[in-house]
């Protein structure tokens, strides 16, 4: 019995030796992909950001020109539209240049980068288009709707109406500036529309000096000093902070919806941590708008 188990075995072929075996596929190292992860990232922020200065800020701008115009106007109606200083953002006066087509676009006060996100923005410390003096009005060249992205195509000679509680005012374009060669124009009553030169790289201001053809109206006086965020070119210093702010919020924002994905269920996660991504987002990209220069 001990002999045919031994035969047998002798009969059975001997197990091939084992190969050699395959080395494992190496992996991406981590910080490499990490990186990698980062710069796309950041290119899907960037461009996220693009898209809103030159789309989404013109539909936020136009929502507030409409609701806007609707309470000038109210108030033009009731013939307790302002005057005289009033709180920065307050609508103050309706501009129509029908040669670029604006009409009825509603200007409020105030110039700061801010101001400006809400429509074309009154200077402060001057008189109300329509008054005795030298009003300025300073629009956008390409952002947030860009309300005077044709105002440079106006030439000498153009007609343009601004309406405010004392009435309708009427200028007439007689001459061009720019931040280095300033108009010399004796005329006492006139309107300056100010924006950036360039539609691409705002360094400089161009403007437009436009006559008083109407009455002038008694200016209430009583004006405030400006800021230097006001003035052309301006951004706004403080809004730094508030960004940095923001920032951070997006970054806690999106860690929180990391670990919770490694934790429960990816979508439920990502799903939860939208709105307040996109809120988050939507407020850090409006206060990266306020760093830009006023004009632009």
């Amino acid at each position: 019995m001990t002999q045919t188990i031994s035969a047998s075995a002798q009969d059975q072929p001997a197990a091939a030796p084992p190969g050699p075996s395959r080395p494992p596929k190496p992996g991406r190292p981590p910080v490499p992909r990490g990186i990698g992860v980062g710069l796309i990232l950041l290119g899907v922020f960037l461009l996220g950001f693009v898209g809103y200065l030159y789309g989404l800020s013109a539909i936020q701008e136009a929502r507030v020109q409409s609701n806007s115009f609707t309470t000038l106007r109210n108030e033009l109606s009731q013939q307790i539209a302002p005057l005289g200083a009033v709180k920065p953002g307050t609508a103050v006066a309706i501009l129509n240049i029908p040669a670029i087509g604006i009409k009825d676009m509603v200007v409020v006060e105030g110039t700061s980068p801010e101001n400006l996100q809400l429509g074309p923005g009154h200077v402060r410390d001057t008189p109300l288009p329509g008054q005795t003096g030298v009003a300025q009005i300073i629009g956008r060249r390409a952002t947030f709707g860009a309300p005077f992205a044709r105002l440079l195509e106006l030439r000498r000679g153009a007609t343009l109406t601004v309406v405010t509680g004392q009435g309708t005012a009427r200028y007439t374009v007689v001459a061009r500036g720019d931040s280095g060669h300033l108009v010399e124009d004796p005329a006492p009553n006139r309107l300056l529309l100010i924006t950036s030169c360039s539609a691409f790289i705002p360094t400089s201001y161009c403007y437009l000096d436009a006559d008083l053809t109407s009455a002038p109206q008694q200016d209430p006086g009583g004006r405030p000093a400006i800021t230097s965020s006001e003035a052309p070119l301006s951004g706004d210093g403080g809004a730094l902070v508030l960004t940095l702010v923001w920032g951070l919020a997006l970054v806690i924002v999106s860690a929180a919806g990391t670990v919770a994905a490694a934790r429960w269920s990816p979508w439920l996660a990502y799903l939860a941590a939208a709105p307040p991504a996109l809120a988050v987002l939507w407020n850090l990209y409006q206060s990266l708008a306020a760093l830009l220069p006023n004009v632009y």
